[in-house]
């Protein structure tokens, strides 16, 4: 591992344990055991410590959501199965990282939104008009309309505003979203889908 995977490494370990505003330069150095000139020859400053774990944490998003969508049975699948995914992601991470990323970050934080904006939007209006054309989705709603709510669904739940880290699970109220969110969009064959991917018996 080189000193700049290193750095990324344990600064992506740090952040996502304490948070990003409270370590400094000083902290992530006696953590990795390396001195500070070290990190300095690879990152001038903490910014772009932050930036270029977006970059690669972006990277490997992509990747991931791809294969989901492309390996998905149905849109149903593709949702539990990111549903899955944002368990692992989440789970591991402190949510204050992202008040942070979106008040002290914004040039980071418009990278990351842009990629929801771009890339998931696009992929959710792609899974909507699949599910469509597979009859789980309700061919009267409007694909832009909704894929836009749940765009507004990911960053609200991200933001704390609405629904405040000190007072909610992230991880809980993303899924919740989620669920509401597929509940909403799908018809009653989906509906039967949805159900018995969770393992529920229900007369509609």
């Amino acid at each position: 591992m080189t000193h700049k995977e290193k750095i990324l490494t344990g600064c992506k370990e740090l952040f996502s344990r304490y948070g990003i505003k409270n370590i400094t330069m000083d902290e992530i150095a006696k953590q990795l055991g390396i001195s500070k000139k070290t990190i300095y020859q690879e990152f001038p400053d903490k910014d772009s410590v932050v930036h270029s774990l977006m970059m690669a944490d972006l990277e490997i998003r992509q990747r991931e959501f791809e294969e989901i969508y492309n390996n998905s049975e149905n849109v149903v699948d593709e949702v539990f199965t990111i549903m899955k995914k944002m368990t692992e992601i989440f789970s591991t991470c402190n949510p204050v990282m992202y008040y942070d990323l979106q008040k002290y970050y914004p040039k980071t934080w418009k990278v990351f939104s842009d990629f929801k904006q771009k890339f998931i939007l696009n992929r959710v209006e792609q899974s909507i008009e699949k599910g469509k054309k597979d009859g789980l989705v309700r061919q009267d709603i409007n694909t832009r309309i909704l894929s836009l709510l749940r765009i507004e669904e990911i960053t609200m739940a991200m933001s704390g505003q609405v629904f405040p880290h000190d007072k909610f699970n992230m991880l809980e109220v993303q899924l919740a979203l989620t669920e509401h969110f597929l509940y909403g969009i799908c018809t009653l064959k989906g509906h039967k889908l949805v159900n018995k991917y969770k393992k529920i018996n229900e007369d509609e």
